[in-house]
């Protein structure tokens, strides 16, 4: 079994789309029990950390929350690999922004990145 960047990719796209489901049947219950937080809102940004993505959210007056993933870089431009949502939790919208963004077309592959040679690790 490899745990390579695109396998990586595919696992967290795919928890995401689980996400994505009304969770009717117990195993999505137990999904949501963990990413529907704040922890489980560091998971996600973690995994986009480790596909070269910075999330930038914010909160609008009680409405609703907004995340945009952007490609890593000091500079943050809304580009053809930016994801963005809006919705009324904050874990919903970086379920729907990563979710977005990983579906982008022309996604290059994440490069192998040595994140032990680094303080930036997401663990």
């Amino acid at each position: 079994m490899t745990n390579s960047p695109a396998d990586r990719r595919a696992t967290l796209a795919a928890a995401l789309d689980f996400l994505a489901l009304e969770p009717r049947e117990p195993e999505l219950r137990l999904l949501h029990n963990c990413f529907d937080t704040w922890r489980g809102i560091g998971d996600i940004v973690a995994g986009m950390a480790r596909q070269d993505f910075d999330l930038e959210m914010r909160r609008f007056n009680g409405r609703g929350w907004r995340a945009t993933f952007f490609p890593s870089g000091f500079e943050h431009s809304f580009t053809s690999s930016a994801g963005s949502a809006f919705a009324l939790t904050p874990w919903g919208a970086v379920q729907r922004a990563a979710a977005d963004t990983l579906t982008r077309p022309g996604l290059a592959d994440p490069q192998t990145r040595n994140w032990a040679a680094t303080d930036e690790s997401p663990r």
